[in-house]
């Protein structure tokens, strides 16, 4: 059965840093609680227009990593490029700019109270 995108992605953390994380990716990013199935454990389920794509789980158990690998950052697809930096600094979310080469793509970089990466992307300057 091929792979046909990327349905939802999943942080893990205590408690009270999944309230501060719901709270900024709610307040900075954009996205919005949602419909969450009754689990046993506690966390959110935060909506990109009418789709969950980003699951905040409580931590049950630290993960052991063998590998140097790790998760680097989420990206978003993105509109508003003037309101959300607008956003950013009036909450004193510090992020770098980026263009990608041969494209109209342009890019904001930040990271969460977690320290996760964050990246929002945007079709043109104008976006």
């Amino acid at each position: 059965m091929p792979v046909t995108g990327l349905d939802h992605y999943n942080l893990c953390a205590p408690q009270e840093m999944l309230d501060e994380l719901c709270e900024f990716y709610c307040d900075v990013v954009g996205l919005s609680i949602g419909e969450r199935p009754d689990f046993s454990g506690y966390g959110y389920w935060l909506y990109a227009r009418d789709k969950p794509i980003l699951h905040l789980s409580q931590a049950r158990n630290p993960r052991v990593t063998t590998s140097e690998a790790s998760f680097d950052h989420d990206a978003f697809k993105c509109t508003d490029l003037r309101g959300i930096k607008g956003r950013l600094s009036a909450k004193g979310v510090d992020y770098r700019f980026a263009r990608v080469p041969g494209t109209p793509i342009v890019q904001l970089f930040f990271s969460d109270p977690a320290g996760n990466g964050v990246e929002l992307n945007f079709d043109s300057e104008s976006a």
